[in-house]
């Protein structure tokens, strides 16, 4: 399955350039033009990471980045024209994972955007850790949280979020449910 990017940029000259750029190295990309219209796409579709300008019209990038980050742990990129070390120390603090400043490089984003999946990808996988909505299921020691609360589960009901995680924005018939989970 191809890794799929969302991009919240209000400047469409950048938003167009980025897309490109990103579909040609064979990613699914979709474009928000505001925070608010970037926070609509999150919540309602699965992305592997977020590319997020700051200075946006209605949200923010820093709201932005504060709201995902109390519902997952998707890789996040700042890519915005604040180049002050102030603006760059608040964005690590809301755990933004790189910073990028405008103008920049096409080919160092491309590198730095592969950097970063790449990064995510070790990681859960060595913990192997499914997320959305705020809920953490860890595989191996069997431990929920919702919004880092821990969560008490019987086994068939990890059983059925593990199963709801491994298949996000999918349709699943009662028969694929008891296949899954019953065997």
């Amino acid at each position: 399955m191809k890794e799929h990017i969302l991009i919240v940029e209000d400047e469409k000259a950048i938003q167009s350039v980025l897309y490109e750029l990103l579909t040609d190295a064979g990613y699914e990309v979709s474009l928000a033009s505001d925070g608010l219209e970037g926070l609509s796409l999150f919540r309602t579709q699965s992305f592997s990471l977020i590319l997020l300008d700051i200075m946006m019209p209605k949200i923010d990038g820093y709201a932005v980045c504060e709201l995902v980050r109390k519902e997952s742990q998707i890789p996040i990129i700042m890519l915005t024209a604040m180049d002050e070390e102030e603006a760059q120390i608040r964005a690590f603090e809301l755990q933004v994972d790189d910073y990028i400043t405008k103008p920049f490089s096409l080919k160092l984003v491309l590198m730095r955007i592969e950097a970063v999946l790449r990064r995510f990808k070790e990681k859960s996988e060595k913990q192997k850790v499914l997320s959305a909505q705020g809920i953490e299921l860890h595989v191996d020691s069997h431990e929920v949280y919702k919004d880092n609360i821990p969560l008490n589960l019987t086994r068939l009901e990890f059983e059925l979020l593990q199963t709801f995680l491994n298949h996000k924005n999918q349709v699943l018939t009662r028969d694929i449910l008891i296949q899954q989970v019953w065997g």
